[in-house]
């Protein structure tokens, strides 16, 4: 194979995660020529509804598998959380890179959650992040945050928020990681199932892409992930939904921390297991049965009917 073909989104940041997996590319494959297909796609253009109100984060991915099937692409970079739990035929994940900073971070002045004053104003669309911190400030005024992460800042740095919430790993890959007040991080707060890992996704049926895509897969990622991806498939989590989830090795195992919250009210339930890396599907799914006995599905029931 002699040229391969990366459809991408056109912000800083996924440009910037798929120049990295062509740097990564080239270095397993030096005779590989790798060119950047960038896209615009429907969750990048509409910015004035939350994704869960226009179709989730699947958005993110549809116009890059579009050129895939037309053959304009090889393959996409994605950021792992943003891929949905179960993809449509023929695509499937050959490589998902070494994990970055899982963690949330904390944007602004103030170097603490419990530092904002009373009452501040702190944007995020994110469901999970929104129901974290209503749990640890009920007082805090949340209003959503959408765009790129220089977007979001910028709307910051103008004053529209006393704080944000963004990805440690985003702002470090940006460049941008001085502007991290505090990381928001387990076992306190739990991040997005998959968050900090880059994944490549390509057709099943083209095994020349998935074999030189292959090289680039971190096993260790890959079973936290799954674990991670298969608790929120259990409870039939997306965007819409306020699911966390993050898992460790322990020895030969693995240890899986999941969390449900409401962001209306800030409820949280908590369920966490050890079990072995190559039961991690089986995993996930007992974390999410401990967090249903723990009372999920009484949170999980509104966001439910609303994505009906």
């Amino acid at each position: 194979m002699k040229t391969l073909r990366i459809a991408t989104r056109k912000s800083p940041l996924a440009l910037w995660q798929s120049e990295h997996v062509a740097a990564r590319l080239h270095q397993c494959h030096p005779h590989l020529d790798v060119l950047l297909v960038p896209l615009s796609t429907r969750g990048d253009e509409v910015l004035d509804r939350s994704l869960a109100a226009i179709g989730g984060k699947g958005l993110f991915l549809k116009e890059l598998e579009l050129a895939m099937l037309r053959g304009e692409a090889d393959c996409a970079v994605h950021s792992m959380k943003d891929v949905p739990m179960d993809l449509d035929a023929p695509f499937v994940l050959p490589a998902v890179l070494e994990r970055a900073d899982a963690a949330d971070a904390l944007v602004g002045r103030y170097t603490a959650l419990a530092d904002l004053p009373q009452g501040a104003r702190v944007g995020t669309s994110s469901l999970r992040r929104q129901a974290q911190l209503r749990a640890l400030r009920p007082d805090l005024q949340l209003s959503d945050l959408r765009g790129n992460v220089n977007t979001r800042l910028a709307k910051l740095d103008q004053g529209d928020y006393d704080a944000i919430v963004l990805a440690c790993a985003g702002l470090q890959r940006l460049g941008l990681g001085h502007r991290i007040a505090a990381r928001l991080a387990p076992p306190q707060w739990l991040p997005a199932p998959a968050q900090g890992a880059i994944a490549v996704e390509c057709r099943g049926d083209d095994p020349q892409v998935m074999e030189v895509l292959q090289a680039l897969d971190h096993l260790a990622t890959r079973e936290c992930v799954e674990a991670e991806r298969a608790m929120n498939r259990a409870l039939h989590g997306s965007c819409h939904v306020p699911v966390a989830a993050f898992a460790t090795h322990r020895g030969d195992a693995l240890h899986l921390q999941g969390l449900v919250g409401d962001a209306a009210d800030g409820r949280l339930v908590r369920a966490e297991a050890v079990g072995a890396v190559a039961g991690r599907e089986a995993l996930g799914q007992e974390v999410a049965r401990g967090l249903m006995t723990a009372g999920a599905d009484l949170l999980l029931g509104p966001y439910a009917r609303d994505s009906a």
